[in-house]
């Protein structure tokens, strides 16, 4: 299977690539599904099946909330957060959800919403959409939310092509030892061979346009996260501590560049609380490779970028490119989700990703 810098780093909303951005992203694809079959008109009704991790810790992680933003035409990388809430409580007030962001149909919440008790075979984030007309149904697909932000749907996961991108890459590689060959008769670094792959997909503009797209998420996620306090939601009361930290350091002066002091990590762990409160928070942030280790690798490459010397935007793109050859590693040889290897694993992945990032910037 062919994996893009750009399946790895998506922007999205929190809290959860497994629970949040790939349940929107189903349903979305459901919604566009019914449209280009022509069905999407008839729909009277859509009843709505959570599985396994996504019905056992779908209301934390605003799993439910994020579906209905997918059958109302809502994508992850697009929405405007801030919509969320209250569009969900007219919809609950209303009992009306407008299909596709037009077609009002009714949706009873506690008739239509289901949160079982029971897994499906292939994964546990699993959930079934189910489309009514007036003749009864008119479509079912289910569809299994596979870990930063990937979705496969029932036919895919039967198939086991869980990747349908088959396209042919220049220097496929699908071992460390076989990236690093590639590397050496090429005479190529890490990111160049990936630009090189990349081309496949899309021209060298569009992704150095696309990769400073995702960073400048990446800055907006930090700096909302230094900004805001308060509480985060779920009922813990657990207060906001990144922006309060910040000021802090602030007073402590610049860190040694790419040092290893206490300071300087000191700086990486707030920018990544900040990513992590913001993504707690519901708010925009970029999976890296999946929202729940989503604070690590915007840390380490902010701090490069703020606290080094002779830097621009070139040295983003490089960074992304060699994280992202890890990832894809990662991705072929094991997993990405915290839900097959636990958070751990999806931590562990975006570490690497992470060393390999600055690794490369750094001139290995």
């Amino acid at each position: 299977m062919a994996i893009s810098v750009f399946d790895l780093f998506k922007i999205g909303v929190g809290p959860s690539s497994s629970h949040t951005v790939g349940p929107m992203r189903a349903a979305a694809l459901f919604v566009q599904g019914l449209r280009e079959r022509g069905e999407l008109e008839r729909v009277r009704r859509v009843e709505v099946r959570l599985y396994g991790s996504l019905s056992a810790t779908g209301i934390g992680h605003g799993t439910d909330n994020a579906t209905i933003m997918g059958l109302m035409g809502e994508w992850p990388d697009a929405i405007d957060p801030t919509v969320i809430a209250p569009r969900i409580a007219e919809l609950r007030e209303t009992s009306t959800l407008l299909l596709d962001g037009r077609l009002p149909i009714a949706f009873v919440w506690a008739r239509d919403m289901l949160l079982l008790d029971e897994n499906l075979p292939y994964h546990p984030n699993a959930m079934t959409l189910v489309a009514e007309g007036e003749q009864g149904e008119l479509h079912r697909d289910t569809y299994y939310s596979v870990g930063g932000g990937f979705v496969v749907d029932a036919a895919q996961a039967a198939s086991g092509v869980l990747d349908a991108d088959q396209t042919v890459l220049p220097y496929d590689f699908n071992s460390a030892a076989e990236l690093l060959r590639l590397c050496k008769q090429n005479d190529m670094r890490v990111s160049q061979l990936m630009m090189e792959n990349e081309k496949a997909w899309r021209s060298e503009q569009e992704i150095r346009a696309g990769l400073l797209k995702l960073w400048h998420a990446m800055q907006e996620c930090v700096n909302n996260g230094l900004k805001y306090e308060g509480t985060l939601p779920g009922g813990l009361n657990v207060r906001r501590r990144a922006a309060k930290l910040h000021r802090s350091l602030q007073e402590l002066g610049k860190p040694n560049v790419i040092g290893s002091t206490m300071s300087a990590m000191e700086w990486v762990n707030l920018f990544a609380l900040a990513v992590n409160e913001e993504n707690a928070a519901g708010g925009r942030m970029v999976t890296a490779p999946t929202n729940g280790a989503a604070g690590i690798i915007p840390a380490v490459l902010h701090y490069y970028m703020r606290f080094s010397d002779a830097v621009d935007e070139s040295n983003v793109v490089e960074f992304f490119l060699g994280a992202a050859a890890v990832g894809i590693l990662c991705k072929k040889n094991a997993s990405i989700s915290g839900a097959e290897v636990g958070c751990q694993g999806e931590v562990g992945s975006a570490c690497a990703m992470a060393a390999a990032g600055l690794a490369e910037v750094l001139g290995a």
